[in-house]
């Protein structure tokens, strides 16, 4: 087969910014990098593409060998091709982002990849320009929650109020009033009240809900200004 003639290969990579929520913190899942350059240190969890793959198949791999996870939540986010951004052979990387709850699926890790959760204000320092990516996604996961009901990716089946709040001022590092957030989120239709409580988290206890399947995938794409002024 002919090929260009005069150009070079670059290799085409990919990397996954994978956040979850364990009810408490909203979280990034970091793997230590086992080879050099840069091994030991912490990365994200990435991969070449191959021959055969396109791009988010490639990142769908990726994230099913992490994790074990399939169909879950994921973007595409940037590419990242700053001409020394390797060190070691020029790469362009396809960055994605993906949402899960992390008490689901804690338990399918690859021990292999040493992976572990970091919260978001104690992120290690990363290899290349993976904490880049990372100040990126937390960017467009902001833009999108504004717009899109996507937080509930990262919640179990059934949650709090309080929980869902913490979890909004998680990812804009706001406070939120309390009763303003419950009046807009209720106005949504999102939710299914419960009738068993949280007693856990607080005395009085707070009801469970579940998320209306139906109306989340109707009302996705109309989600506006569930907050105001997203940052992006």
């Amino acid at each position: 087969m002919n090929k260009y003639a005069k150009q070079s290969p670059i290799l085409v990579a990919v990397d996954c910014i994978i956040f979850g929520f364990d009810g408490y913190d909203l979280k990034l899942l970091l793997i230590k990098r086992g080879f050099e350059p840069e091994k030991n240190k912490w990365s994200l969890m990435g991969g070449f593409v191959q021959p055969n793959e396109k791009p988010e198949e490639a990142a769908s791999r990726v994230l099913n060998q992490l994790t074990g996870l399939k169909n879950v939540y994921m973007e595409q986010l940037s590419v990242f091709g700053e001409p020394n951004r390797d060190p070691i052979e020029r790469t362009i990387s396809i960055t994605y982002f993906a949402l899960i709850d992390i008490k689901k699926y804690e338990k399918q890790l690859n021990d292999e990849y040493r992976a572990e959760w970091f919260p978001l204000d104690r992120i290690p320092r990363l290899i290349f320009d993976h904490g880049k990516m990372v100040e990126q996604a937390k960017q467009k996961l902001r833009y999108k929650a504004a717009l899109h009901p996507i937080l509930f990716e990262l919640l179990p089946e059934k949650f709090t109020i309080p929980q869902i709040m913490t979890l909004y001022e998680q990812v804009y590092d706001v406070e939120f009033d309390k009763r303003n957030f419950t009046r807009k989120l209720r106005s949504t239709g999102l939710l299914i009240k419960q009738s068993d409580k949280d007693k856990e988290n607080s005395k009085k206890g707070a009801f469970y809900y579940k998320l209306d399947k139906a109306t989340y995938k109707e009302k996705f794409t109309k989600f506006l200004n569930f907050i105001s002024n997203p940052a992006y």
